[in-house]
């Protein structure tokens, strides 16, 4: 896995990916709520030919069947999506399945289910979903961490003064939308702000 997890903006663009990529971004994820599934389908499909022709890995935000129809290396779940178990049956045993979890009890479900890493926040307010979680701050990640060993991405609100911290409690890695599309400065330079993060990572993570 790696200390850095992109994903793609509610606006999509094709640019920030590569981008992103340009900048050392290894672990991509399409994540689209607006535009219809013949435009998802287009899209992943690009990502996943860029993405494998690099060596990087894409991952599909909710839907199995799109990660299926192109080719992804797995897939991202909510807690109201599909099982872990039922994704493995129409992805294979080799796909990437992720879960987003809230709290400590649904981290553990989640690695019991078969779940390879998990998303775990919203750390700080978010703007990026509406109906987003309550903060649950950084300290949890260290009691989770206690308890589940598959990796932890931590996503919500961060910015980069947030990661030393984050890395510290344990977290495997930071998961980011905005603050990596449209950093301190905008327009984002999305390379330079995917290579500091990187960097950041790498020299707090022994995980």
């Amino acid at each position: 896995m790696f200390p850095v997890y992109f994903i793609t903006d509610s606006i999509f663009k094709i640019e920030s990916v590569i981008e992103a990529i340009a900048g050392g971004a290894r672990l991509i994820q399409y994540r689209d709520k607006i535009n219809t599934r013949r435009v998802m389908y287009e899209n992943a499909k690009r990502l996943c030919e860029i993405t494998a022709q690099i060596g990087a890995t894409l991952i599909i935000n909710d839907q199995i069947d799109l990660a299926l129809a192109v080719g992804a290396n797995g897939v991202h779940l909510g807690q109201n999506d599909l099982p872990i178990g039922a994704a493995r049956k129409i992805l294979g045993d080799k796909a990437i399945v992720g879960r987003s979890t809230h709290t400590l009890e649904e981290a553990i479900t989640a690695e019991l289910e078969g779940a390879d890493y998990i998303g775990f926040g919203p750390l700080f307010k978010t703007k990026t979903k509406a109906d987003a979680h309550p903060p649950t701050g950084i300290a949890p990640i260290t009691q989770i961490k206690q308890k589940v060993k598959i990796p932890l991405y931590a996503i919500g609100g961060i910015e980069i003064n947030h990661l030393p911290a984050i890395f510290a409690a344990g977290a495997n890695g930071v998961a980011a939308i905005s603050a990596l599309s449209c950093g301190a400065t905008c327009p984002a330079d999305i390379a330079s702000n995917v290579r500091e993060w990187i960097k950041i990572g790498q020299s707090k993570w022994t995980v």
